[in-house]
């Protein structure tokens, strides 16, 4: 399920200043993180899980369009990738990504200033930690229904639901997320079926908008369309 060497970075370079900072877990763990700050008075700030594979590095291409949009942002490293110490689970991941929004708390940046971003495995903690918030809104890039289901379509013959401890159950958790919700997904995505990403629409409460392509597979490509979608989000939020 985690897969932290794996590397499909093409030596993009990264055109918007960020500082490289620490973020400590209440478990006692150092992740690194990347922080740009823009103005924090008059724009939000996305937070970004990552999905399962890869390095921050891997995120460069999304975080320089970042830069083009009136945001701040942070990205985090999960525990067990990108150097950090620990071993990638469920309940870390979530511990992770609590760790990340106190830290945001603690620059002063309120509940309803900020915008959470998943992006895959991503989307499950986004989704959990999503849960009954006053965030500015929520982005969810090829999410899944629960990992089970995403499972299932790959052995659908072994009993996934009794083998899988990490079971990221979205399709539950996105009915209790109130934000403003952003669903992105292709159709032609080979690993998340477009059908779990349309499913999840369906069940979020509204508002809610959709940027659903034909094309896209499971990396979206962050061309002028999707930049337009997300902008259009980002301000309907102001």
């Amino acid at each position: 399920m985690y897969h932290p060497n794996e590397n499909n970075y093409s030596d993009d370079k990264i055109s918007v200043h960020i500082d490289k900072i620490k973020v400590i877990t209440d478990d006692n763990i150092e992740l690194l993180g990347w922080y740009h700050q823009k103005d924090l008075q008059k724009y939000k700030t996305i937070l970004f899980f990552h999905g399962n594979a890869g390095s921050l590095e891997n995120r460069i291409h999304k975080l320089n369009h970042f830069h083009e949009m009136d945001v701040n942002f942070l990205i985090i490293a999960w525990r067990g990738f990108s150097g950090n110490k620990g071993k990638p689970s469920e309940k870390g991941l979530y511990i992770d990504g609590q760790s990340a929004l106190n830290w945001l708390y603690g620059k002063g940046i309120k509940e309803e200033n900020i915008i959470v971003y998943g992006e895959s495995l991503g989307t499950g903690v986004a989704t959990h930690l999503s849960q009954n918030k006053n965030f500015a809104g929520v982005i969810l890039e090829t999410p899944f229904t629960s990992m089970i289901d995403a499972a299932k379509t790959f052995y659908p013959y072994i009993p996934v639901s009794l083998l899988l401890k990490d079971k990221f159950d979205n399709k539950i958790k996105i009915k209790n997320v109130r934000a403003p919700v952003l669903i992105m997904h292709g159709e032609a995505d080979q690993i998340v079926p477009f059908s779990m990403g349309k499913k999840i629409y369906e069940i979020a409460n509204e508002p809610k908008y959709s940027y659903f392509t034909k094309h896209d597979n499971h990396m979206m490509e962050y061309d002028k369309n999707l930049i337009k979608a997300l902008n259009s989000f980002i301000k309907s939020l102001n």
